[in-house]
């Protein structure tokens, strides 16, 4: 870049960073903020204080950006906020994309590092988790919402508690009244959080680690969203057609249940047996492998297919009995 680019792109950079960090109480955290943002985003794999100060030159007080990043108070919801309302209009979402994702870490010093599967590395290994937000359009994304995933190991409320990480608890900064949450309730708690904000997508998306859970889906479901959610093949369902009855009763006893005449399937089953035929070709964009496409990259291809079924499960079940008796009270 010439002299005169790299001035426009740090007067567009400060702008935004002024914007974004409006909501801080104090100058020095607007400056400090700005000044953080700047180092993430200078080359360099490493984003801890130290080797970020080494490489910000004249601005570069590691002092002052650990002070900002350890003990300096301020509310990261508003700062966030700020940040989905400038991304509505660049974007124009159309989705919200819930997903999560692994930091590696080597030690155990940082907060909630456990042993847990990430995809960042493709398996279980140290790290920490986090999952996050994004609005989405077909040209472009930005997370705008995002939780530090608390394992069990490290709530002492859990039956799995460590006592060595329970003790690490408050050297880390985590609040007392912090607790193990399931990913999708983070999820779902992020999505109200965003909706609070005046940002109302109609459709999430979100893959299977997600939509496994029959709890999730349901919330959306209350929430009025259309979704489209990833399944592992062993989740278990009824033929659309089913249709459960109630046996005859003829006691004094409590009246059974009504239930499928049939086991359900896994759905792994329903698609093979549905047939070949049911599978439709669908292209969609275009990859990162070289090809014939417009752009030279490969078009993404798959065959399809599309059913109607009936969830089941222990889980389902459940969900539907505890939502009843909400109803009855």
């Amino acid at each position: 870049m010439t002299p005169e680019e790299l001035d426009e792109v740090r007067c567009r950079l400060e702008d935004f960073a002024a914007d974004v960090f409006e909501p801080f109480a104090r100058a020095d955290q607007r400056r400090w903020g700005g000044v953080y943002l700047r180092g993430l985003l200078l080359d360099g794999q490493r984003k801890s204080v130290e080797p970020m100060a080494a490489r910000l030159g004249e601005d570069g007080n590691r002092q002052a950006l650990a002070h900002f990043i350890t003990t300096s108070p301020w509310d990261p919801a508003h700062v966030r906020a700020r940040l989905a309302w400038k991304m509505v209009p660049a974007i124009n979402p159309t989705a919200l994309i819930i997903d999560d994702t692994g930091f590696l870490k080597d030690g155990e010093a940082s907060a909630c590092v456990s042993r847990q599967y990430t995809g960042t590395a493709g398996k279980v290994t140290n790290c920490q988790a986090g999952v996050s937000l994004h609005l989405a359009s077909d040209t472009a994304s930005a997370a705008v919402d995002w939780r530090l995933f608390l394992p069990r190991s490290w709530d002492p409320a859990s039956p799995q508690a460590d006592p060595a990480k329970v003790a690490r608890r408050e050297p880390c900064g985590i609040p007392p009244d912090v607790g193990h949450v399931e990913k999708w309730q983070l999820a779902l708690d992020m999505i109200d959080e965003t909706r609070s904000w005046g940002v109302d997508v109609p459709l999430a998306v979100a893959d299977g680690g997600y939509g496994d859970t029959a709890a999730f889906r349901l919330g959306l479901e209350t929430r009025g969203l259309h979704y489209v959610v990833g399944s592992s093949t062993t989740v278990t369902a009824h033929p659309h057609d089913a249709r459960p009855h109630t046996p005859p009763h003829s006691g004094r006893g409590r009246p059974p249940q009504p239930a499928y005449p049939e086991a359900p399937r896994s759905v792994k089953e329903l698609v093979i047996a549905a047939g070949k035929r049911e599978a439709r070709p669908v292209q969609w964009r275009e990859g990162s492998r070289p090809g014939s496409g417009r752009s030279g990259f490969k078009r993404m291809y798959s065959r399809f297919v599309a059913l109607r079924i009936r969830p089941a499960g222990r889980e389902i079940r459940k969900v539907c009995r505890s939502g009843m008796r909400r109803c009855r009270s």
